[in-house]
C-alpha cells in the first residue's frame, strides 16, 4: 500500500505499460532516446528527428520496505526524492551522489559517488535487481546470477546504450539524526593522502569509526580531508542552505555538525562552489536570491542554456577575450599515484578548487573486474578527483586539447575517467578502457538491431 511519500504498484505497473506503448509506436529503426526535463550530462549532443520516450510518470518511490531496508524505485526518481522517502523511515541510500537531481537509473547507468564510497562503492552495488526496458521493447528482471547476470554486470557505466532502467531495488542503510565533520588541514598533496591512506586502513579518526570522508583541494598549499561520523545529539547545527557556503566553512572551522540531510546535500546549493560563476555567492547578490534557486538544477539549467545558444562566449569574443575549453571531469586514480596526478594537475591546469573522494568497488563473486565497463580493482583504494570549469584556449590550439592532456595523463596513472562529459579517446582506445569484448555480446543479445545508439557513439560522437 503506497504512502503519502510513495507511488505504488499499481502506478508504476500504468507508467511501465505506457512506456512500452511509447517505444512500440515509434517508427521501426528510429534512434530511441529519453525525453528528460532535466540532465546531468555535460556534454552536447546532436538533434533527434524522432520525440523521445516520455519517462516522466517513472519518478517516484514505490514502497520503501523499512524492515528488509529496501526500497523499489523507479528510474527516474531522483535522489532529492528518494532521500525525502527514505529519512522518514530513519534509512538513506548506502550511496547519495552529491546533487539532488541526479537520478537513480542515472547514477546506476552513467556511476555515481559520494563520500561514503570509500566502503560502500558505486550506486549500483547496493542495487539488488533491475527491470529494464531494452531496444527490442521488452522488460527483463535482471539480477546479480541467473539468466541475465551478464546484463546486470554490463550495465553500469552503459548510458542508456543498453536499454533503461525502468524499477531498481536497492538496499538501504539506518542513519542518525546528524553528522559530526572534522575538517583536517594539509600543507601539501601528499601529506593529505598519506594521511587519508591511514584512514582508510584504520576506518577511525582519533579512535571513532567514521562514516563518511571526502576533500578539498584549494592550491599546493592548501587542502582538507573532512570526516564526518552520524551522531545522535550535537551542540549546534550549521545552515548552509542560504547565506553559507559550505566549501569555505572547510578553511574558517575544524569541527562543524549538520543535520543528516543537510550533510547528504551539502555540495547541492553552491554546485560545489560553481556557483560562484553565476555571481550567487557574492555578498550583496546573495540575501536578494530566494533559498529555491540555490540548486544545482538551476545552475546546470543556465550553463545548459549558454551550451546551446553561447551567448556568453559570443559576447566574450566581441570583448576581445580568448574562446574557452569546457573542462567538467571526474576521474579516478589509484590512492598511491593521487599525489601524482594533482601535483601535475595543479602545475598543469588551472583549475581551482578540486574534489578527492576515495572509493573502492567491493569484492566479488566475478573476480578482479566484477563491472567490466568500469573495470576498478575490487578492494583496490582508488580516489575520485573532480575538476569542473572552463580554460582559455590559446592561439594555435583548440577546443579539446585540455580535456586530450588529462585523458592522457589518467591513462599513464592508470585510472579512468566518468564519461558524463567531454571525451576525445579513439575508438580502439575507448573499448579497451572501458569493456569493449564484454559489452558487444550484450550489445548484441539486447538491442540487436540498434534502436539505442552504442557507447562510443553516445559518448564520444555525442549522438
Amino acid at each position: 500500500m503506497s504512502t503519502p511519500l510513495t507511488v505504488g504498484w499499481d502506478a508504476h505497473r500504468s507508467a511501465v505499460a505506457g512506456l512500452t506503448a511509447q517505444l512500440a509506436a515509434m517508427p521501426p529503426g528510429a534512434k530511441v532516446r529519453l525525453a528528460k526535463r532535466t540532465s546531468n550530462l555535460f556534454r552536447p549532443r546532436e538533434g533527434n528527428q524522432a520525440p523521445g520516450l516520455d519517462v516522466s510518470a517513472l519518478a517516484g518511490v514505490i514502497e520503501v520496505d523499512k524492515r528488509a531496508r529496501v526500497a523499489q524505485v523507479q528510474g527516474m526518481a531522483t535522489y532529492e526524492t528518494i532521500v525525502e522517502a527514505t529519512l522518514a523511515h530513519g534509512l538513506m541510500p548506502y550511496v547519495v551522489p552529491q546533487l539532488k537531481s541526479i537520478t537513480l537509473g542515472g547514477a546506476v547507468t552513467g556511476l555515481g559517488i559520494e563520500s561514503s564510497s570509500f566502503k560502500n562503492g558505486l550506486p549500483h552495488e547496493s542495487v539488488r535487481e533491475m527491470d529494464i526496458l531494452t531496444g527490442t521493447g521488452e522488460i527483463i528482471t535482471c539480477r546479480p546470477d541467473g539468466e541475465h547476470s551478464e546484463l546486470f554486470r554490463t550495465f553500469p557505466n552503459s548510458y542508456g546504450s543498453l536499454g533503461y532502467s525502468v524499477r531498481l531495488e536497492i538496499d538501504l542503510q539506518p542513519v542518525r539524526p546528524f553528522v559530526q565533520l572534522r575538517h583536517l588541514r594539509f600543507g601539501n598533496v601528499r601529506e593529505l593522502t598519506d594521511r587519508l591512506a591511514e584512514l582508510l586502513q584504520t576506518r577511525e579518526l582519533d579512535g571513532t569509526a567514521y562514516d563518511f570522508i571526502d576533500g578539498v583541494v584549494f592550491s599546493a598549499e592548501e587542502s582538507y580531508l573532512t570526516v564526518g561520523t552520524m551522531v545522535g545529539q550535537v551542540p549546534y547545527t550549521s545552515d548552509y542552505t542560504k547565506a553559507g557556503i559550505y566549501y569555505r566553512s572547510l578553511q574558517e572551522r575544524t569541527e562543524d555538525y549538520l543535520t543528516i540531510h543537510d550533510y547528504i546535500w551539502r555540495w547541492d546549493t553552491d554546485w560545489f562552489w560553481c556557483s560562484r560563476a553565476l555571481g550567487v555567492q557574492h555578498p550583496r547578490l546573495r540575501p536578494l536570491v530566494p533559498r529555491s534557486l540555490l540548486r544545482s538544477d538551476v545552475y546546470g539549467s543556465i550553463i545548459r542554456f549558454e551550451n546551446k545558444h553561447g551567448w556568453m562566449a559570443a559576447l566574450d569574443a566581441r570583448r576581445g577575450k580568448l574562446p574557452r575549453e569546457r573542462v567538467v571531469q571526474d576521474i579516478e586514480v589509484p590512492l598511491e599515484r593521487t599525489a601524482d596526478f594533482v601535483e601535475w594537475f595543479l602545475d598543469t591546469i588551472p583549475i581551482e578548487p578540486i574534489w578527492l573522494c576515495p572509493l573502492a568497488v567491493r569484492d566479488s563473486e566475478h573476480g578482479d573486474r566484477p563491472w567490466p565497463l568500469y573495470p576498478l580493482e575490487p578492494g583496490r583504494p582508488y580516489v575520485n578527483v573532480g575538476f569542473w570549469s572552463t580554460v582559455e584556449i590559446p592561439p594555435g590550439g583548440a577546443d579539446g586539447d585540455t580535456n586530450r592532456l588529462i585523458e592522457d595523463k589518467v591513462h599513464e596513472l592508470d585510472g579512468h575517467k566518468s564519461l558524463y562529459s567531454d571525451a576525445y579517446y579513439d575508438e580502439a582506445t575507448f573499448w579497451s578502457l572501458y569493456g569493449g569484448d564484454f559489452y558487444r555480446p550484450v550489445k548484441a543479445a539486447y538491442d540487436p538491431d540498434g534502436r539505442l545508439p552504442d557507447l562510443f557513439a553516445k559518448v564520444v560522437n555525442r549522438v
